[in-house]
């Protein structure tokens, strides 16, 4: 599976905020720690498919946080969780995190978010380091 950078950083935010809200001292940074994953990243990347759907919740009874990404949209109502594979809308991946582990995997995404290309001031579009071609600009190189 694989994802835009964008929906990497919102779900990074999302992941640290719910954290924050529901487990504060067991997803401390000291506890996150203990999962820390610096390796690179293996390329090529090749995604069974493209999320384009992605809702994270956080489960009291067991104390995790879930994060499902799909191919397709979810269901209209957000209490609504998926029990069953054939409830999905199609091609869905669920992860259960613990505090600690959700908090080393927002910050690795945060890591690995802000190692890619600088998006351009004017239309958003990755900057190559020679510039780029901006829509914005009517096609003048930036």
């Amino acid at each position: 599976m694989s994802l835009e950078k964008q929906q990497v950083a919102a779900l990074a935010d999302q992941v640290n905020d719910t954290i924050d809200a529901f487990a504060p001292t067991t997803g401390s940074e000291s506890a996150a720690e203990r999962f820390a994953d610096n390796g690179p990243l293996d390329t090529p990347i090749e995604d069974e498919f493209r999320a384009s759907a992605l809702r994270l919740y956080w489960d009291p009874e067991q104390q995790v946080l879930v994060i499902e990404a799909a191919d397709e949209d979810f269901p209209e109502d957000p209490d609504v969780v998926l029990e069953d594979a054939e409830d999905a809308p199609g091609q869905v991946i669920r992860v259960t995190l613990s505090a600690a582990q959700a908090r080393a995997f927002a910050r690795r995404s945060q890591h690995v978010v802000a190692g890619g290309r600088a998006p351009c001031p004017f239309c958003g579009l990755p900057l190559d380091p020679v510039g780029h071609i901006c829509p914005r600009a009517n096609g003048y190189r930036r």
